[in-house]
């Protein structure tokens, strides 16, 4: 069966754009009617499906390229799947990292700074890297 970008893009939650674009860089590859329309078919809407739930998982282009290949390989190992979500969820650990210890720091900002009308702001003077004593202010 063949669809319409339009249809495409319902089917699969993918902006037409975004389709495009996947088109675009090689990810898929629709036939053109006589028209010179995209004329998606349900292959092409399956591989659209799932790169679109490979980027929700946060895969980069190069991964998603690198899983439609090996999904489209019979003779994959599963090994070579494996590694590259390891990777990723390596990347994903590291920033998770990463982001508790600025909630950490933001978090003892906040907390310092009394947040009335004086102009004195630990944020501020946290962001800054200075640590001024309230007898250097004076």
């Amino acid at each position: 069966m063949s669809h319409s970008i339009g249809a495409t893009a319902a089917h699969t939650g993918l902006p037409a754009k975004t389709i495009r674009y996947y088109e675009e860089i090689g990810l898929v590859t629709p036939l053109r009617s006589e028209n010179g329309y995209r004329v998606f078919l349900d292959s092409d809407l399956h591989k659209l499906t799932f790169l679109s739930r490979a980027r929700a998982l946060g895969f980069s282009i190069e991964d998603c390229r690198t899983l439609l290949a090996l999904y489209g390989d019979r003779s994959r190992a599963s090994a070579d799947v494996k590694s590259v979500a390891e990777k990723h969820l390596n990347a994903i650990n590291a920033k998770i990292t990463d982001l508790q210890a600025m909630h950490v720091t933001l978090t003892q900002l906040v907390s310092a700074c009394a947040g009335d009308g004086r102009p004195d702001c630990p944020i501020l003077e946290g962001l800054s890297g200075q640590n001024r004593s309230k007898s250097d202010a004076l």
